[in-house]
């Protein structure tokens, strides 16, 4: 199996090296750094001697045991010396990656007076009469919280929430550059169900909608469910809903390439979280009706007893319509496609010849999917996974800044299941039919157009389905 991780910018390195001034010594330097499997991004040079040089030697890395593999080849090579080592990913971190600015200068006492007292207290009194106004005459127009209470972040699982803190923030800077929301990081010091219900309640009346964020299942359902009852604006699990958004619009583009519809396929999905589950949810609205789920004690079937909770309860219950039993090896017999929203190496070559003709994989295990591109090569028709270092990468930066921005466009008051099947459909028609191919079934992150049309289509969704609380024709006058 080829499990190792190619070198990315998540373990790049500054190498600050001094250098004997003589030919070829650069050379040596970057075979030896290619030896170690470093992939050189740069090289600048920060002075000259009379008798060496300082060079910033910029090298991408595949993991910190690497990163210390790259740097001791370079000091093996005589005349170069490692001065100084950076960590490019950590530099970005420091002091945290987002800011508050004002939108206006304050200039003068006239500033003053309208930005704050006496000026301020006449907004006041207005909000105070007519509540609605706090949409149009406070940040709770744009404005999102990202909350989290750190017991599932990223891969790394309950580390808690000041260890969350930097993920928030970096959801937070996504939400701004790709769907012009502004949004706020908080992580929450307890993992009580109710005090995180009751906390998220208590502040809300400052933010427009409410991201949560790496909770773990099943609480996070528990949690989102009670909020979207007792809250008035919208309340989004993107670990949930996120992913399945952006899978379902993989899966449109993909079952184009195939020829299949959804009606007729066969699903497995191995691992039945907060994600595996929302999934399953989203592909059944969207026609699906032959999903097995499995998790480490095998298929999920109505009447299993073993390692069960609630939510796996519903999910024995409404779907494996065959009641199929066994292991995901046993049950992955015949699919169309298959869903890995667990673990590493989940799966292998054996599988893949197992499935039906055509087979669809989406293996999203970060850092390392349930089977590489590389071992599915040949044995797969489409194949996507969660990095971006393969084409199709799963990323829910493709969903949720414009799934959020079309409902603060309307003052939705929820997020439904018709405004997130607008978002899948708008993802997947980014993409025109004529330039579907296996290895471009969803557009890229950095696809300008994805953000603008998720918001057209989520907007329109909320006003037919009467959620959105903002008439269509706008008056010449907000207040």
């Amino acid at each position: 199996m080829t499990n190792a991780p190619t070198p990315n910018a998540s373990y790049s390195l500054t190498l600050r090296v001094r250098i004997h001034n003589e030919p070829g010594k650069l050379g040596e330097i970057t075979t030896g750094i290619g030896r170690a499997g470093g992939d050189i991004e740069g090289i600048d040079i920060v002075s000259v001697g009379k008798d060496f040089l300082i060079r910033d030697i910029t090298v991408n890395a595949s993991s910190e045991k690497h990163d210390q593999e790259i740097i001791a080849a370079a000091n093996q090579i005589d005349g170069v010396e490692v001065i100084n080592v950076s960590d490019r990913t950590f530099l970005m971190h420091l002091g945290g990656k987002i800011e508050v600015v004002s939108k206006m200068p304050l200039k003068t006492r006239s500033d003053l007076s309208m930005a704050y007292t006496p000026g301020v207290a006449r907004v006041c009194e207005a909000i105070a009469k007519d509540p609605e106004k706090v949409f149009n005459l406070t940040i709770k127009k744009n404005t999102v919280a990202v909350i989290s209470d750190g017991t599932a972040v990223l891969g790394l699982g309950d580390i808690g929430p000041a260890a969350a803190m930097p993920v928030m923030e970096g959801k937070a800077q996504l939400f701004k550059e790709f769907g012009g929301v502004d949004a706020f990081p908080i992580c929450l010091n307890t993992k009580d169900p109710h005090e995180i219900v009751q906390t998220i309640k208590n502040i809300a009346v400052a933010f427009g909608g409410i991201n949560l964020e790496d909770i773990s299942a099943p609480r996070c359902f528990e949690i989102e469910d009670r909020l979207k009852e007792e809250l008035d604006i919208p309340v989004f699990h993107d670990d949930q809903h996120g992913t399945a958004v952006v899978v379902l619009a993989a899966l449109i583009n993909a079952l184009k390439i195939t020829g299949k519809r959804m009606e007729d396929i066969k699903l497995v999905v191995n691992g039945v979280g907060a994600a595996g589950v929302a999934c399953s949810k989203i592909v059944m609205a969207a026609g699906v009706k032959n999903i097995v789920g499995c998790d480490q004690a095998g298929a999920l079937y109505e009447g299993r007893a073993e390692n069960m909770n609630w939510v796996k309860d519903w999910y024995a219950r409404n779907t494996n319509p065959s009641k199929e039993r066994g292991t995901i090896h046993d049950v992955i017999k015949g699919a169309d496609v298959f869903f890995g929203l667990s673990a590493p190496g989940i799966i292998d070559e054996a599988d893949l010849q197992q499935m039906a003709e055509n087979p669809i994989v989406f293996a999203m295990a970060n850092p390392i999917p349930e089977i590489m591109p590389e071992d599915a090569a040949g044995h797969v028709t489409v194949m996507a996974t969660g990095r971006s270092d393969y084409p199709n990468q799963i990323n829910n930066v493709l969903c949720f800044p414009g799934i959020f921005r079309g409902a603060l466009n309307c003052r939705a008051s929820r997020i439904n299941e018709a405004m997130k099947l607008a978002a899948a459909n708008a993802i997947a028609g980014i993409i025109g039919d004529d330039e579907l191919h296996p290895d471009y079934i969803i557009p890229s992150v950095f696809d300008r157009r994805v953000g603008e049309a998720v918001a057209k289509e989520v907007e329109d969704a909320a006003y037919e389905t009467g959620v959105a609380r903002r008439e269509r024709a706008t008056s010449n006058s907000e207040f």
